[in-house]
């Protein structure tokens, strides 16, 4: 009786062992996250021009959703630090212009306007009005802009898409020429004021 207990023991105390070494997936952080936001929106923005260009008969809803749904949790993540929180309001920002452009473009279409738009010094009247109502507006504090490449970098990426919603040209617009130009700003600022630090707004 007793061997047979021992048995039934080992067996447990193997399984219970086999369960511990089973490898759990490991929650996404939050740069996880917001890569996956930024890859997100970047997909919808291409699923749209598919659906305007007439390659789908329907809006990509189901992907907008979820581009929504992961930016209300990521709102309420409360362990970003500096740079990540200005990642994550650029990218709102970038979603909100384009999601009023889409509502806006979606409208026109079922009121039978499918004429191109008006343009305003080479900025079409829907591009701007998304522009201006894009969500919150985007600061940020650069102490070393050389060494801060993600937040620069994130800056970057809104300036791009507000160019292209404007129509202006983006190809001679680069991230290397942007960096430059932020740094030699914010010494030249810093030595000016004699600060250590600089707001961009």
């Amino acid at each position: 009786m007793s061997v047979r207990q021992n048995k039934f023991a080992r067996r447990a105390q193997d399984r219970q062992q086999g369960k511990q070494l089973v490898a759990r997936d490991a929650p996404p952080s939050v740069e996880e996250q917001l890569t996956r936001l930024e890859d997100d929106i970047r997909r919808l923005k291409v699923e749209f021009d598919i659906y305007f260009n007439g390659g789908t008969k329907r809006p990509p809803y189901d992907t907008k959703g979820r581009v929504e749904t992961l930016i209300k949790r990521l709102g309420d993540e409360r362990g970003f630090n500096f740079a990540q929180r200005y990642h994550y309001n650029s990218l709102v920002a970038r979603y909100t212009a384009f999601r009023d452009l889409w509502r806006r473009t979606i409208l026109e279409r079922e009121e039978g306007r499918t004429h191109a738009p008006t343009r305003v010094n080479g900025a079409s009247t829907a591009a701007l009005a998304a522009i201006n109502a894009g969500g919150p507006s985007v600061a940020f504090i650069c102490a070393d802009a050389r060494a801060d490449v993600p937040t620069i970098k994130s800056l970057y990426d809104v300036l791009v898409d507000a160019k292209r919603l404007c129509g202006e040209p983006t190809d001679n617009f680069t991230f290397s020429q942007f960096h430059r130009l932020v740094v030699a700003k914010t010494e030249t600022l810093k030595e000016r004021l004699g600060c250590d630090r600089v707001r961009f707004s």
